[in-house]
């Protein structure tokens, strides 16, 4: 009876010191008046009271409080097409006002704001308080002891812009490109007691290999006089150490450890978390305060240019997020918006989130922390004049202390960058990375996340523990540098431009390949934003009759998009030396541009294009890799190739390794199998060759080879394309590069395959890889988006295509001009259509038929009659025209005018 009435005490004193520890919230209605002339501290707003009320957490664009805007989304103009567009708009200050009463005396009572922009300054029945002014880390403000009664929080909050931290206001942490520039408080809104003896911070260092928990515990007011703090261990809601009893001595900070007899390590795999409970008890173990802090044992290292996690090689498959949120314009400040975007992210095989320029608030580290997810948080900062200013720099060392004592303790916070392309001075760069590493050795840190400026970028600096580039001075590592010049190969990884590396490199900002608008999500915009962008291109399609093209736009420039991405990724896996890659991006990004780069859109959903289980054939823990030469085969080679394994999973693997090549219509024309392997976590593990005679290919054919392991079940493909030697060409129709001769033939009632010289076509420049980034962000470049083919077209029986580009149009597409077909009387249907970008919208095409007077036109700027002996694919597709110029099925219905034909092909 003794035991229990003690366990009914302890739990009763547990509970009154619970209840006399929690936070009071002051989520709810607050009272508010906007100060646009800034006149409130010199009117003193501070001790008056205010009208108008409004919902904390909240912002005043969630309550419609702002000047009112309006987008004229008749007219496809650049500042419409920057970024989605708010439906109110305020800068400057706002003072909010909030009474509240207190039922017992609250110590040290601290005031806490989860994420404002950007300076806040406080009042507690009329006197100040203090200031804050952090952009990514809680702003506390101290308000004494706080007496039973009635008090009055007055906050001004001024979201203007109090430092310079980035160029145009691009970085994320501050910007209305993505995250807009609101005005509230979005995260938890409460005040805490803090008093003497209670636990203020918790620094928690998991030790894997030593199986033991260090603490580092900042008390406050402690006092020698017998308190003690205790540490208990819990896996789940279970205790499975406790540690000594450590007797307070008055110090600011008390270490602590705690050794276990097992643990179970943090990642991708198991993320298995731990809880950290500290106890402060008085003398006679009354319970004082009472704290739990999550963690987990991983141990993140580097070896040479080795990523190392829990002594395991670690591969980062990972995407941007830029603050992305197109309803709330502010981040998710619960888990549940969080939980979409990780599980979409490792739906898609990716372990890793960049956070561009910025850094999210608690819950996504939470988040991330239970689903194993790896994190690299950035400074807000993205300048090109870093050290300008001694105020911003003072401020952004405050910031990376609060980053560190906010997130520090979370095991998916494993990366950290002191900002995004940074220019400026790196001396001071390089000497915040190395106060920070020694503050804190539970990340891995780098200077910059890339660098333009002359002297940086290239190689990483002397304090960095990784390094991100899009290029060395040894070469490119990603294939924006290379798809549209070399042609394509399937063997060439980055070993060259990486060798010699003291660090792992992280490839920067993978991809950004534009894809055209998904104008179906325009109803999803039902939050703060409105897609004006999106609004806008709709209507300039309807008004040239091409609104019907919106999607299949969207899927062929999609499926172009996620080609490349997957041969991206795959070259990436295959080169030793690299730790990884950061895409920009798996999801839309509205801003800068209208940057549509995603094959999920902006809500982190699918646009249709892949799924998540053909994407992870690709970009997952483990991929099979074929190295071979090229796309286009001739019926006289033999296709060879070389097997690997990228194995980033849990363990080595024993398996076997089969292999296939099957036609378009699923017949096997060979099979194999490279026998059982043994592949050890890494890359670059050769496993075999593969040797395929194409003799048997006596038509043209898309084959595709399959790469299987039988017993996990992990699986990828490719595609080639084999074309026959060729026939001799029909006489019933005329093949020329000649204007007279075509324009005399026509006159004749001839059959004609006109294929101009590209170098004397007013057109387009052909170019394989489609828009980079944005066409409004980056106007000077070729701007088109891939092919949209009819492939069922007659025209094509002998040349087998998809409906969007692959990798054997790359001779052709590279080799061409696209006629803009917009001035012609009828707009003609290409056979062969360009997507133009979206902020054009041109009618464009490089196949298209016609009737000119009695004669019949197939038209091609794709050049299909030079050096064809080294070309099998022009070479394949000129006989394919041909033989369709032959055939009754070659009935133009389009009427063109011998001077239209001018006017559009001058020579």
């Amino acid at each position: 009876m003794k035991r229990i009435l003690a366990l009914l005490l302890l739990i009763l004193t547990v509970t009154q010191t619970q209840a006399q520890h929690k936070p009071l919230s002051l989520a709810g209605r607050w009272q508010f008046q906007l100060d646009s002339l800034d006149q409130g501290i010199v009117g003193q707003w501070f001790r008056q009271s205010f009208r108008q009320s409004i919902s904390l957490p909240g912002t005043l664009d969630d309550a419609g409080v702002g000047q009112a805007t309006h987008t004229d989304t008749t007219v496809l103009a650049k500042d419409i097409m920057l970024h989605l567009a708010r439906k109110h708009r305020y800068t400057g200050p706002v003072w909010y006002q909030r009474t509240f009463t207190v039922e017992r005396t609250l110590d040290n009572a601290q005031l806490m704001l989860e994420r404002v922009i950007w300076k806040t300054d406080c009042w507690l029945d009329g006197k100040q308080v203090g200031s804050g002014q952090s952009l990514i880390a809680p702003q506390g403000f101290s308000l004494g002891d706080l007496a039973p009664g009635q008090h009055t929080i007055t906050l001004r909050i001024d979201n203007r812009k109090q430092h310079d931290i980035s160029f145009n206001d691009f970085a994320h942490a501050y910007t209305d490109g993505t995250q807009i520039l609101w005005n509230g408080v979005i995260g938890r809104i409460e005040i805490k007691a803090r008093p003497a003896n209670s636990i203020q911070q918790i620094k928690v260092e998991p030790l894997l290999a030593q199986k033991t928990v260090r603490a580092t515990v900042a008390i406050t007011g402690a006092r020698n006089d017998g308190t003690f703090l205790r540490a208990h261990v819990l896996l789940g809601n279970r205790v499975v150490a406790t540690g000594r009893k450590i007797n307070l001595t008055g110090a600011a900070s008390q270490q602590l450890a705690v050794a276990l007899p097992e643990v179970k390590a943090w990642d991708e795999f198991q993320p298995q978390l731990y809880q950290l409970q500290l106890e402060v008890r008085s003398a006679g173990g009354k319970l004082l305060d009472q704290q739990t802090e999550s963690f987990g044992f991983r141990t993140l290292a580097t070896a040479g240019s080795a990523l190392l996690l829990n002594g395991r090689p670690l591969f980062l498959r990972g995407t941007l997020e830029c603050n992305i949120f197109p309803l709330e314009g502010h981040p998710p400040m619960h888990s549940a918006g969080w939980v979409k975007v990780f599980k979409a992210a490792k739906d898609y095989g990716l372990n890793h989130l960049r956070f561009h320029s910025w850094c999210p608030p608690e819950a996504a580290f939470r988040v991330a922390d239970s689903l194993g997810v790896y994190l690299q948080v950035e400074l807000p900062l993205w300048s090109l004049q870093v050290g300008k200013d001694a105020r911003t720099l003072a401020y952004l060392e405050e910031e990376a202390r609060h980053i560190m004592d906010s997130y520090g303790n979370h095991p998916s916070f494993c990366f950290w960058s002191m900002g995004n392309e940074l220019e400026g001075n790196f001396e001071w760069l390089r000497q915040l990375v190395a106060k920070l590493k020694a503050e804190d050795a539970r990340h891995l840190y780098t200077t910059t996340t890339f660098s333009f400026q002359k002297g940086h970028g290239k190689a990483p600096e002397p304090v960095d523990d990784f390094f991100i580039t899009q290029y060395t001075d040894k070469g490119w590592v990603r294939g924006q540098g290379i798809f549209n010049t070399n042609p394509p190969d399937f063997k060439t990884d980055y070993s060259k431009a990486v060798v010699g590396l003291p660090v792992p490199l992280i490839i920067h900002e993978v991809g950004q390949y534009s894809v055209y608008p998904d104008l179906t999500e325009i109803p999803r915009y039902t939050g703060v934003l409105v897609p004006a962008n999106f609004a806008a291109v709709r209507h300039d399609l309807r008004k040239k009759g091409m609104l019907p093209l919106a999607a299949p736009f969207l899927k062929a420039s999609g499926q172009l998009a996620a080609n490349l991405y997957k041969e991206e990724i795959e070259r990436a896996l295959k080169t030793r030396g690299v730790g990884g890659f950061q895409l920009l991006d798996l999801h839309d990004f509205p801003g800068q541009g209208t940057a549509l780069v995603g094959l999920l859109n902006a809500f982190w959903e699918s646009k249709g294009v892949v799924t998540p289980a053909e994407f992870r054939r690709f970009c997952g823990p483990v991929v099979p890799l074929l190295r071979f030469d090229k796309a286009v085969y001739t019926s006289s080679e033999t296709f060879t190739a070389s097997a690997e394994l990228a194995n980033y999973g849990p363990q080595p693997l024993d398996d076997e390794l089969t292999w296939a090549v099957t036609t378009a219509d699923k017949r096997r024309l060979a099979t194999g199998t490279l026998g059982k392997k043994h592949v050890a976590i890494g890359n670059g593990q050769s496993l075999g060759t593969i040797a395929v005679p194409l003799q048997p290919v006596t038509r043209a054919q898309e084959l595709t080879i399959t790469l299987q392991l039988t017993k996990s079940g992990y699986a990828n493909h490719w595609k080639i394309w084999v074309y026959p030697p060729p026939s001799p060409a029909p006489t019933q129709a005329v093949f020329t590069s000649s204007m007279d001769s075509a324009v005399a033939l026509l006159r004749r009632g001839a059959s004609v395959v006109f294929n101009p010289d590209s170098k004397m076509i007013r057109g387009i420049d052909g170019r394989f890889a489609p828009v980079f980034w944005s066409p409004v962000h980056f106007p000077d470049q070729p701007g088109s988006m891939g092919l949209l083919i009819d492939k069922k077209h007659p025209a094509l029986a002998d040349f087998p295509t998809s409906y969007h580009s692959d990798w054997q149009w790359w001779d052709l597409v590279t080799q061409s001009k696209s006629l803009v077909l917009d001035e012609l009387k009828s707009q003609p249907v290409p056979i062969i259509r360009v997507v133009d970008n979206f902020f054009k919208n041109r009618n464009l095409g490089t196949l298209v038929e016609f009737r000119v007077g009695t004669g019949k036109l197939l038209l091609c700027t794709m050049d299909i009659r030079q050096n064809l002996t080294n070309r099998p694919a022009a070479r394949q597709l000129r006989a394919s025209l041909l033989e369709y110029a032959t055939t009754s099925g070659f009935n133009p219905q389009q009427q063109l005018q011998e001077a239209e034909l001018k006017a559009i092909v001058k020579q």
